[in-house]
C-alpha cells in the first residue's frame, strides 16, 4: 500500500500501425502544424521590423527580447494566449497577441509568469481582450502560486476601442483586483517599468512587492499631453512621474536603474531570493525520465480525421515517465481511462476518452462507441477526480469526446444526475487541472471533462481540436429536420426546393466547421494556447512541475495515505 505500483503501458509503434499509415497521418498533421508555426512567427513580429527598429533607437529592448534575457539560458518559453485577437482588425490596424505577451519561463530554476506589454504594438496599449488576457495569466499564476513578473511599457488603453476594454466585469480595472488577490495570497509580484506607464498601466505595478524603474520610465495617472490640454501646463511625463518622483518622493517605486539590461538583472536577483522549487522534494527521490516510447510519435498516432479511432493508451504511453502507468478501476466504465503516472518524476493523474468500438455485453450488438460518456464512466471519473483532489495530485484531462450518451435508456439511468455530480466535483476541486483538447470537444462532454468554463488552470488545444456543441453535419440535420424524412433524406416538392435545402444544409455545415477551427477559439480566449502534438510532453513537464513548485499552497499527501489506494480495494478488491 505504501507506494503506487506502476505497470508498462503502450507498445512499440510498429506493432499497432504500419509505417505507411503512420507517415501519412504525420504528413496530414504537419500541414496543419505548419500553419500554426507560420502564425506564431507572424505574431512574434508585432507590428514589424519598422517598429522593432523604433524601439531599439530609443536604447530599449522589445518585450520579447526582455523575456528572452529574463529567462534562464537555453530554457523554453511557454507562451499562452499567443493567438488572442488573431485575424481580428480594428479599423486598419491589428493587435498581434492583443499587444501583450504572457508566458511561463524559468528564472533561477523557478517557474514564473511573465506579463510583458508589446512595445512594438501601439506602444504597448491595451486593446479589446488585452485585459482579459492579462487577468487569465494572473489567474494561472494565482492557481499555481508562482511569482508574477510584470514588464511594463504601456501607454494605456487604445482609446479608439476603449468601450470594448474599459467597462464590464473583466474590463481593464479587474487587472488591479487580480493584483490584489495575488498579494493577499502571498504570491510574489515584481514589476519592472521600462517606459510608458500611463493610466491603467500606471496602476498595474504599484501593488507589486518590488517596483523598479529605468531612467526612461514614468508612471502617471495622466500623461503630459492630457495635462497640457486640461491645465495648459508645459511639462513632460518624466517630470510628472519619472524615477526622480516615484523613487525619491512618492515612494511608489523601490529603485531606479539606468537601462533595460540592468533592470532585467535586478529582477533576476529578486527571483533568486525567493524559495527554490519544491518539485525535487515531491519527487521523493525518483528522478525525471523520458517515456519509453518517444512523444514525437504522437504526430502519426492521433489521426487528423476525428472519425478515425486510435489507442488512448498509446497516447498516455508517450506522455508518462518510462511509459509506466497505474490505471484505476480498469474494469469499470471502460470508455474512460483513469490512472496515475509520473511526468518528469512527479505524480500526475490522467483522464482520457477511449476511442473506437468497446465490448459491452449489455448492448444489443455487444458493442458501443467510445468517445462518449456513459453512466459507469461518469461515476468512475467523478470518483477518480475526487481522489486526486484529496491527494493533491494534479489532473491532466485528455479530451476527445463526442458528448454524453443520449436516448431513453440514458435518461432512465439518470445520466443528468451523474453528470451533475461530476460537474460539482470538478467545480470544487482545488488541485490543479490541466485540460488538453486532443481532437473533439463536443457538447456537455466538453464541460464534464473540465473544459474551460470549469476553471482548469490552463486549457491547451492542438491544431486538430474541434470545439463545438455539435458537429456541422449534425447541426445541419437538426436545423432542417422538418425538411427531412426518418433517414435524413431531403423531402421536397421539386428539384428547385431540394437544391435550396441542400445548399442551406451545406452552408450551415461549412459555417460550423469554420467556427470549430482552434484558431477561432484561441483568438477569442476560448482556449489558452494552441500547441503541436510533439510539444505536449514538454508542456506537461513544465505545468506539472509548477503544480508542485510552491510548498504550503495546497494539500499534497505522502504516497502512503493516498485515497487512490482505497479505490483499488473498494472497486477491484485490491488486485493489481
Amino acid at each position: 500500500m505504501a507506494h503506487l505500483k506502476f505497470h508498462p503501458i503502450g507498445s512499440p509503434r510498429e506493432g499497432f500501425i504500419d509505417n505507411a499509415s503512420f507517415l501519412e497521418a504525420k504528413s496530414k498533421l504537419e500541414e496543419k502544424e505548419a500553419v500554426l508555426k507560420a502564425r506564431r512567427a507572424e505574431v512574434a513580429q508585432g507590428w514589424g521590423e519598422r517598429y522593432i527598429e523604433r524601439v531599439h533607437k530609443k536604447g530599449k529592448l522589445t518585450a520579447r527580447e526582455r523575456i528572452d534575457r529574463l529567462r534562464d539560458p537555453d530554457t523554453p518559453t511557454f507562451e499562452v494566449g499567443s493567438m488572442v485577437n488573431y485575424g481580428r482588425r480594428f479599423g486598419e490596424l491589428t493587435s498581434p497577441a492583443a499587444g501583450v505577451i504572457t508566458a511561463f519561463i524559468r528564472v533561477h530554476d523557478r517557474y514564473v509568469m511573465a506579463i510583458a506589454n508589446d512595445n512594438t504594438v501601439a506602444s504597448g496599449s491595451w486593446w479589446p481582450n488585452t485585459p482579459e488576457k492579462i487577468q487569465r495569466a494572473q489567474e494561472m499564476a494565482l492557481r499555481f502560486a508562482i511569482p508574477v513578473v510584470y514588464l511594463v511599457d504601456c501607454s494605456g488603453l487604445y482609446l479608439p476601442e476603449q468601450s470594448k476594454s474599459f467597462a464590464g466585469a473583466r474590463g481593464a480595472g479587474h487587472i488591479f483586483k487580480k493584483n490584489s488577490l495575488l498579494s493577499a495570497r502571498g504570491v510574489p509580484q515584481i514589476a519592472g517599468v521600462f517606459g510608458d506607464s500611463i493610466a491603467g498601466g500606471g496602476y498595474m505595478p504599484i501593488i507589486s512587492d518590488r517596483v523598479y524603474m529605468t531612467e526612461q520610465a514614468y508612471m502617471v495617472i495622466a500623461g503630459a499631453a492630457l495635462i497640457k490640454g486640461a491645465k495648459s501646463e508645459k511639462i513632460t511625463s518624466l517630470d510628472i512621474g519619472g524615477p526622480e518622483v516615484h523613487v525619491h518622493q512618492s515612494g511608489c517605486a523601490d529603485a531606479r536603474v539606468p537601462d533595460d539590461e540592468t533592470l532585467i538583472h535586478a529582477i533576476r536577483d529578486e527571483i533568486a531570493r525567493l524559495p527554490s522549487t519544491a518539485a525535487d522534494y515531491y519527487r521523493g527521490g525518483v528522478g525525471p525520465a523520458d517515456p519509453r516510447f518517444p512523444s514525437h510519435e504522437l504526430e502519426g498516432i492521433v489521426p487528423v480525421d476525428h472519425r478515425e479511432a486510435y489507442s488512448a493508451e498509446e497516447v498516455i504511453a508517450r506522455l508518462v515517465d518510462h511509459s509506466l502507468f497505474k490505471e484505476a478501476m480498469p474494469h469499470v466504465g471502460r470508455e474512460m481511462i483513469c490512472g496515475v503516472g509520473r511526468v518528469n518524476g512527479l505524480l500526475a493523474g490522467f483522464i482520457a476518452n477511449r476511442q473506437g468500438l468497446l465490448d459491452d455485453p449489455r448492448t444489443r450488438g455487444g458493442y458501443r462507441p467510445g468517445g462518449s460518456l456513459y453512466k459507469a464512466g461518469i461515476a468512475k471519473i467523478s470518483a477518480f477526480s475526487r481522489a486526486c483532489n484529496a491527494d493533491g495530485i494534479p489532473i491532466v484531462w485528455l479530451q476527445d469526446i463526442s458528448g454524453f450518451d443520449i436516448g431513453r435508456e440514458a435518461e432512465a439511468e439518470g445520466l443528468l444526475g451523474y453528470g451533475s455530480n461530476l460537474i460539482y466535483t470538478n467545480s470544487t476541486n482545488e488541485t490543479p487541472m490541466i485540460t488538453v483538447l486532443l481532437r473533439k470537444a463536443s457538447g456537455a462532454g466538453y464541460y464534464a471533462m473540465a473544459g474551460l468554463p470549469y476553471d482548469p488552470v490552463i486549457q491547451l488545444s492542438t491544431t486538430i481540436s474541434r470545439l463545438s456543441v455539435m458537429e456541422g453535419r449534425t447541426l445541419a440535420i437538426a436545423t432542417y429536420n422538418t425538411k427531412l424524412d426518418d433517414n435524413f433524406e431531403i423531402v421536397a416538392r421539386d428539384e428547385e426546393e431540394r437544391a435550396a435545402i441542400a445548399a442551406g444544409m451545406a452552408e450551415v455545415e461549412a459555417r460550423i466547421e469554420r467556427d470549430m477551427d482552434p484558431f477561432v477559439a484561441a483568438s477569442q480566449l476560448d482556449t489558452d494556447e494552441i500547441i503541436c502534438l510533439r510539444e505536449l510532453r514538454p508542456w506537461l513537464e513544465a505545468l506539472i512541475e509548477m503544480s508542485y513548485q510552491s510548498t504550503g499552497n495546497r494539500r499534497i499527501k505522502n504516497p502512503r495515505i493516498l485515497s487512490l489506494h482505497d479505490l483499488d480495494v473498494l472497486v477491484d478488491g485490491g488486485r493489481e
